[in-house]
């Protein structure tokens, strides 16, 4: 990784807390452009908070928020939609507009927020359907895919904007083994290709090791590890090495 890559998102001290309850303590982190960042920890220790916190969708309670080395804690609407537009995100359950096809899903965000032609906007989504697979489904409506094809076109609909970051929730939860692998496969693409930064909140530690450069693990809202895949296997901390090496 070059020394002068630029940093994509970081943490500064942050602290979030709901009532008596203390989500994330103190978090500090930086993740850079073009590489991939997988949260682990287990249920209820801040992971969804995080990327809430970063598409500025919560607050923290204390502490910086930087996305493209922009804080948006406090960030007025105006230039926060400047800084979402940077970010894509992969929800769980792949959130597809149900009344709408494949094509019209991903044409969507292209005729409201860009100023391509009707051709350019065609364009764009066939790409971006073909790269993730779904090329001769874009008249499908999403009840017609089955859960690995909802979570190709999730990614998509994630991608057509082509962001700077994509935010990822469970990309492979409910996928069996070969699905869950392909998703990595074209996560992994996205990286290399267009030097996308990914933050993947992830139960699935073999796929965490195959696309991760840096681990993140939350325990009881404290950051108890991170680095490397191989870093955290050796980490001091219990809680860490039992997640990356299950």
């Amino acid at each position: 990784m070059s020394e002068t890559q630029t940093i994509a998102v970081e943490f500064k001290h942050v602290m979030k807390s709901f009532g008596t309850k203390r989500i994330l303590n103190d978090v500090s982190f930086h993740i850079d452009q073009g590489q991939a960042l997988c949260l682990l920890g287990r249920s209820g220790t801040g992971k969804s908070v995080t990327l809430k916190l970063v598409m500025a969708l919560m607050r923290p309670d204390s502490g910086e928020v930087c996305v493209d080395q922009d804080n948006v804690v406090g960030m007025d609407e105006k230039h926060l939609s400047l800084v979402r537009r940077k970010m894509g995100y992969l929800f769980q359950d792949a959130a597809l507009f149900d009344s709408l096809t494949l094509y019209e899903n991903l044409a969507l965000p292209l005729s409201r927020l860009t100023r391509k032609s009707k051709d350019e906007i065609e364009d764009v989504v066939h790409r971006t359907l073909t790269d993730v697979g779904l090329g001769a489904d874009g008249a499908k409506f999403p009840s017609a895919l089955s859960g690995g094809m909802r979570k190709r076109a999730g990614l998509a609909r994630a991608l057509v904007l082509e962001p700077k970051i994509l935010l990822a929730d469970e990309p492979s939860s409910g996928l069996d083994r070969i699905t869950a692998a392909e998703i990595d496969e074209l996560l992994m693409r996205q990286k290399a290709e267009r030097g996308t930064a990914l933050i993947i909140v992830t139960h699935d530690v073999r796929g965490a090791r195959r696309v991760a450069d840096r681990v993140a693990v939350l325990d009881k809202g404290n950051l108890v590890a991170f680095g490397s895949v191989d870093e955290v296997s050796r980490s001091e901390n219990e809680v860490a090495r039992k997640l990356i090496t299950e």
